[in-house]
């Protein structure tokens, strides 16, 4: 085994260990370390990236679903909508220049960053029905973000997970749960699409996969053992460094140099305000306003 091998299947067990333990983050991770560890072309590390994250989600799903912690109507209909915009995505994504597409994953990796450190606001109750989302809705929703999953292999769970929370009002472990199911349909119909014009190292992929599989059953058993903000924090910060080095090697010359440090300073800041000031429009836990209402 090459060092470069071992490399890239140590960081493969951290994308199992991000869908374990936050359901979701695995393409985020697995298009960066397929493209600069492991050294596959953009299109290729795409592809690639929606075989390794669709098995892990599924593995995942098995687990949740044991424990009822998947909505299986929702999911599935969500799963349809978004696997017909996710094959379209990798239609589109194969005939697309490299540069193009790995631009707007750093793009997605800042955006997703962001959201990952602004966390979410009004999480459904842990119990209680829940309304069933228009069919409507679910289609639209679906077929959004399955056309940024086959696009450029990102925009999984951290898409998925709010969508379910705020159409159906899924409690978080339901929404994590069920947003496997549908990461893993929306991943497989992706793949059929890039795999109509590139081709990849099953062998490779196949190691990946298996280590982010025993990744992700590490992340799943860590799961309840630590503070899911600190988790999410922390990796925000670390998604939002790669974005912005994604964007400073693809970016020509000054340009890169120009939006990295932008970056860079947009993430300081940030940083600053999210833990020194209570007030901080990042912060979920500010203290809420006590306006005075006219009577």
């Amino acid at each position: 085994m090459t060092p470069t091998l071992a490399l890239t299947l140590l960081l493969a067990v951290l994308i199992g260990v991000s869908l374990g333990l936050l359901g979701g983050g695995g393409s985020i991770l697995t298009v960066p370390i397929l493209a600069y560890v492991a050294g596959l072309p953009t299109k290729e590390a795409i592809a690639a990236s929606l075989v390794v994250v669709g098995v892990t989600s599924a593995v995942g799903a098995v687990s949740h679903a044991r424990a009822g912690r998947v909505r299986w109507r929702t999911g599935v209909s969500f799963g349809a909508a978004g696997m017909a915009g996710a094959f379209l995505g990798g239609l589109l994504g194969g005939h697309i220049p490299s540069t193009v597409l790995i631009a707007a994953f750093a793009l997605m990796m800042i955006a997703t960053s962001v959201a990952m450190l602004r966390g979410r606001r009004g999480a459904p109750a842990e119990e209680g029905p829940t309304r069933e989302p228009s069919a409507s809705r679910i289609v639209l929703e679906g077929l959004a973000v399955g056309l940024v999953t086959g696009l450029v292999g990102a925009g999984g769970g951290f898409l998925v997970v709010p969508a379910l929370a705020l159409l159906a009002g899924l409690p978080m472990p339901v929404a994590v749960g069920t947003s496997l199911v549908v990461i893993a349909m929306k991943s497989f119909a992706g793949l059929a699409g890039y795999l109509t014009s590139v081709s990849l190292d099953w062998a490779l992929v196949g190691g990946v996969t298996l280590a982010a599989v025993l990744g992700s059953l590490l992340g799943a058993r860590a799961a309840g053992h630590l503070p899911e903000r600190a988790l999410r924090t922390g990796f925000g910060v670390f998604v939002l460094a790669m974005g912005a080095l994604v964007l400073v090697q693809e970016l020509p010359g000054a340009a890169g140099a120009v939006v990295g440090g932008v970056v860079a300073l947009l993430a300081l800041l940030a940083a600053g305000c999210w833990m020194l000031v209570p007030s901080c429009p990042l912060r979920t836990d500010r203290p809420a306003s006590h306006t005075p209402r006219g009577t």
